[in-house]
């Protein structure tokens, strides 16, 4: 799926917390994808290529990201995503779904489980913020420029020369890729001109990092000592976002953790990067763990 093709497949539903974005490809169990901040959709493209054959694939826009439309006084702090998603699931009739995060989406995931364990088949996990570990240091100049109201500009500044956003240091998508240079202009422009489309949006998006608070994530600790949902951690361990030490707590929390799947040399979006580093393992975790309807 290129980026025509992801922007001609996109359908929306009406959802309580707005008009929500999506994209499909696929039959079968229905797996739900939930990308990160300064992404979309687009995030899973090669990964439900990669699974199709098994599972409809499903991949939805966040709030305040992508292309979906929300209200200018619309809650989008993680546990208000995860209220989102449950709509969302309501609004297309869906029951239970394999869930499968990255990024800020793994913290919203999380929350979801914690609240809906019985909506899940399965969870698979990749790099992403974890309890109270995040937001992490490398992430911090993001976080100041959103607190002084000009994260946005940077990004506008990344849209007229998409090259620049292929930096490995500060306020570039750069630093979550192994090899930033394989990343095409496309890819950049598909992510980050929904992000500063309108006003709305560009306030948008400086407020989704503001309103980022770990203690979202630490509270339900206790809940997912109880989850008992199989789940799969799958975790480049080149990342300077999110460490394999995250992993590893997520591992001796969750009862449910079945594996963990270590990605060498590999960093936040090796969903996008490595494809089959997370497809392979996906694969073999649903035929012995999925097959629950």
């Amino acid at each position: 799926m290129n980026s025509d093709q992801f922007h001609a497949a996109r359908r929306y539903v009406e959802t309580p917390s707005g008009r929500i974005a999506y994209v499909e490809q696929g039959s079968g169990p229905v797996a739900l994808f939930v990308h990160g901040v300064f992404m979309n959709g687009f995030l899973w493209r090669h990964v439900m290529q990669g699974i199709a054959d098994m599972r409809r694939c499903i991949a939805p826009d966040l709030m305040s990201m992508g292309h979906t439309e929300i209200a200018q006084e619309q809650d989008i702090s993680f546990p208000a995503q995860a209220r989102m998603i449950a709509e969302f699931l309501d609004a297309l009739g869906l029951d239970r779904v394999d869930m499968v995060a990255n990024d800020s989406g793994g913290g919203i995931a999380q929350i979801f489980a914690a609240n809906h364990p019985r909506r899940l088949r399965t969870l698979t996990l990749t790099n992403c913020d974890t309890h109270d570990h995040w937001p992490p240091e490398n992430a911090l100049p993001f976080a100041e420029a959103a607190r002084a109201g000009l994260l946005d500009a940077a990004i506008c500044q990344y849209v007229e020369n998409p090259a620049s956003a292929r930096v490995a240091t500060g306020i570039g998508i750069g630093t979550a890729y192994a090899d930033p240079s394989r990343v095409s202009n496309e890819t950049i422009l598909t992510y980050l001109q929904p992000l500063v489309s309108s006003e709305r949006r560009r306030a948008d998006i400086n407020r989704f990092w503001n309103v980022m608070d770990n203690a979202q994530t630490a509270s339900i600790e206790p809940q997912l000592r109880q989850l008992q949902v199989p789940t799969l951690l799958v975790w480049g361990t080149a990342d300077i976002f999110f460490p394999l030490s995250d992993a590893l707590w997520l591992q001796r929390t969750i009862p449910g953790v079945k594996r963990l799947i270590e990605v060498p040399g590999q960093k936040l979006f090796f969903p996008e990067e490595k494809p089959e580093a997370l497809v392979e393992p996906m694969r073999k975790f649903w035929a012995e763990f999925g097959r629950h309807m």
